[in-house]
């Protein structure tokens, strides 16, 4: 069973920076280092979205266009964590935010399909004042 765990939401002014972390359990790390992740999140009212996501090895990323610049995920596979470093955060990233890992192994681009992740987190929630 894999499990993931999201951490470090919280409350933060416009302009402030968050980071945040998805730890995952029930693997040992090579089985870990074989998977890319993702991080989507969902506002009140809407559809989950992609956020970013990352290789397996971490040589590849991807962002959705409203975070490029702002956000930057890594991953730490010896830790069998993920994060997401949020900068410059405004009022429309409030959301909750949930880490997801990408069901294939090795795959050489990062996943940005919801359909393409298999195991998700319980999400943490964003929110960002004005």
């Amino acid at each position: 069973q894999v499990q993931l765990v999201e951490s470090g939401g919280g409350l933060v002014q416009a302009g402030g920076s968050l980071k945040l972390s998805c730890a995952a359990s029930g693997l040992i790390v090579n089985f870990y280092g074989l998977y890319g992740m993702g991080w989507f999140r969902q506002a009140p009212g809407k559809e989950r979205e992609f956020v970013a996501a990352i290789t397996w090895s971490g040589g590849r990323t991807s962002y959705t266009n409203s975070v490029k610049g702002r956000f930057t995920i890594s991953r730490d596979n010896a830790k069998k964590t993920v994060y997401l470093q949020m900068n410059s955060l405004q009022p429309e990233d409030t959301a909750v935010y949930y880490c997801a890992r990408d069901q294939a192994r090795w795959r050489d681009f990062p996943p940005i399909r919801r359909n393409e992740y298999d195991y998700w987190g319980q999400g943490t929630q964003v929110t960002v004042s004005s």
